[in-house]
């Protein structure tokens, strides 16, 4: 990597960026230290004057990183620039030994006892302590595993509530931040995406404490309870969803999700691709990928194809997409459009070119001529088992539900007189936390916030009220000597006993 001193103006992003810290201003110019760069491009990529030029050249005894498509050329004595690898005397070193589970378990923190990792009843139809300082409604012990349990249940109204809806697809349903809506009231908005999903946040205090509280709260309750919802994304799609089953996005059911990201599909897929074109494009809205550039296509032996994409490349054979109604969900619907240009002196005519996308849901195979431009051929048997292999690898489309809620509050009160030390017993895997018997992760730090799978719920068991908040069935469970320590309401507390004729209603 070197520097145009006449380019540029020290505006220090280079050495801002730089993850090996290999880049220093001096007299208002940026200078690289040759030693320390490892050619990652980061400087390159950042400069927003053309001030960097890429010269990928390896000094003696450098050796070339493989673990990831930067490729970075590490010098004798540094590091790569994702701080992992080390070059020692001419061979990278993992600068952190592998880990046994028994070298980390004192911060993976303890499990919690199997005696108290599922409540003896569960919240669902045990009704509501109000005002919270009486005691739960359900406060009964019992043995399991020859350990004495207390399990106190409540369903509590929480305020602090929110369900995050996760869309398994690929086709766009609006820019991350814009508007949920249900009619023309805001329930949530979109959030960042995640692998193979779109992300949606429904509910959360300011919204239900908000104008349109109670819709948002009728709304985090029916998603919950898993019943159909029909939601706008503002400036994008309309939604039908219904947790547990697959969505509907303006009028359409996509069948499935993608198998990966465009990169993560040629490497899945690159023998298969070779066996069946010249040149593989994978269509993806986060990361296209070109084969004969891909670390994937070099490894299976790929030739380059003179072929360049109209993305901005992220590392070779890998390309930012963007976002709409097209091919893998980016802007392209006639997929030639993805190509900027075809270098004569590179390109072969009669070279086959296959242009797919994720889910391998389209497809279309080219030839290209003597003229250099390419026209679309019937996919030939390769091309259709190759596509067939992509779909066949995609799980089907469905809509999932977590529910968020903060039990931090007063509702603690209803099962202690010392609410801090139940605090305290839930992030010490003391106490064990569920809702409708379901398994919650606890997130970490202050307060007891959890996230909860409403498909592990029975369908029914969230509710909401007017003021506004929705109610969720909560748990807690703990050895009775714990109980008793965080004293815990033992004057009302019952015996757990089944019905006679019941084997489902204590």
């Amino acid at each position: 990597m070197k520097i145009d001193a006449d380019k540029c103006i020290g505006c220090g992003f280079c050495v801002r960026d730089c993850p090996v810290e290999a880049v220093h201003l001096r007299k208002k110019k940026a200078v690289i230290d040759q030693e320390k760069c490892t050619s990652c491009g980061v400087c390159f990529r950042v400069c927003e004057n053309g001030a960097v030029v890429f010269e990928r050249v390896s000094s003696e005894g450098a050796v070339q990183c493989d673990a990831c498509p930067i490729n970075c050329l590490i010098n004798p004595g540094y590091m790569g620039a994702c701080q992992r690898y080390f070059n020692e005397h001419g061979k990278l070193i993992r600068n952190m030994p592998l880990q046994t589970y028994e070298a980390v378990k004192n911060v993976v923190g303890p499990d919690p006892p199997e005696a108290i990792r599922r409540p003896l009843i569960t919240a669902i139809g045990a009704g509501t302590t109000y005002p919270d300082c009486k005691p739960a409604p359900g406060i009964v012990h019992g043995r399991r595993n020859e350990v004495d349990v207390v399990t106190v249940v409540t369903e509590a109204p929480l305020s602090y509530s929110s369900l995050m809806l996760k869309i398994d697809t690929d086709v766009q349903v609006g820019e991350e931040g814009a508007d949920v809506l249900v009619g023309k009231r805001k329930v949530g908005m979109v959030i960042t995406e995640q692998y193979g999903s779109k992300m949606l946040s429904i509910g959360g205090v300011n919204l239900l404490t908000g104008k349109n509280g109670f819709v948002v709260a009728r709304t985090v309750t029916d998603l919950a309870n898993r019943k159909p919802v029909r939601l706008r994304v503002e400036g994008g799609s309309k939604l039908e969803v219904q947790v547990g089953r697959g969505p509907i996005i303006d009028g359409k059911r996509p069948d499935s999700m993608r198998v990966g990201c465009g990169s993560a599909t040629m490497g899945l897929f690159a023998p298969l691709f070779k066996e069946t074109a010249d040149e593989v494009i994978v269509l993806d809205s986060h990361l296209t990928s070109l084969m004969s550039e891909h670390a994937a296509g070099r490894f299976v032996g790929t030739n380059p194809s003179g072929i360049h994409l109209k993305f901005r490349m992220s590392t070779p054979g890998r390309y930012f997409g963007d976002h709409g109604h097209g091919w893998g969900g980016t802007s392209i619907v006639n997929p030639l459009d993805v190509i900027s240009e075809i270098d004569k002196n590179i390109a072969r005519p009669g070279m086959r070119v296959l242009i797919t996308e994720t889910t391998g849901r389209n497809g279309a195979l080219f030839e290209l001529k003597e003229d250099y431009t390419l026209r679309e051929i019937d996919l030939s048997i390769d091309a259709v088992n190759t596509l067939e292999a992509i779909s066949s690898s995609c799980e089907p489309s469905l809509v999932a539900g977590v529910y968020m809620g903060g039990t931090g509050g007063s509702a603690r009160a209803g099962v202690t007189r010392y609410p801090i030390k139940l605090t305290a017993a839930v992030h010490a895997s003391r106490a064990c936390l569920t809702v409708g018997g379901a398994p919650t992760y606890v997130l970490p730090g202050g307060g007891i916030n959890f996230l909860v799978d409403v498909e592990q719920v029975k369908a029914g068991s969230f509710f909401w009220t007017p003021t506004p908040a929705t109610i969720c069935p909560i748990e807690y469970t703990m050895e009775r000597d714990a109980y008793e320590r965080m004293g815990g309401h033992v004057e009302v507390m019952k015996p757990f006993a089944v019905r006679p004729g019941s084997k489902n209603q204590a």
